[in-house]
């Protein structure tokens, strides 16, 4: 018997792939910046594994216009106070990682 690849996604498994908490997880389902369900007697929460590929999508784009619109250089002073324009994101954490 072969194992097909499930269609839902637990919190804990979008959190892993996404490399954030699983507050932020149940944060953006609760949103609805990432469309969910809840099944079961208990209401645990699903993601379809499309639709969290669509959000991913979605940041991407999200994040391109946010880099065209503060272009590297004299405004990432700007683009650091900015975090709403991408979502939750500690800008200052990354860029202090990379340097």
């Amino acid at each position: 018997m072969t194992d097909m690849p499930s269609r839902f996604l637990l919190l804990a498994d979008v959190a892993e792939q996404l490399n954030i908490s699983a507050a932020q997880a149940y944060a953006l389902v609760r949103s609805g910046d990432l469309p969910a369900i809840k099944v079961g007697g208990r209401g645990q929460w699903r993601v379809e594994v499309s639709e969290l590929e669509g959000y991913i999508q979605r940041m991407y784009d999200q994040t391109r216009a946010f880099v065209s619109q503060h272009p590297f250089g004299a405004t990432d002073a700007d683009a650091v106070g900015d975090v709403d324009a991408v979502g939750d994101v500690d800008v200052q954490a990354d860029v202090k990682a990379t340097t």
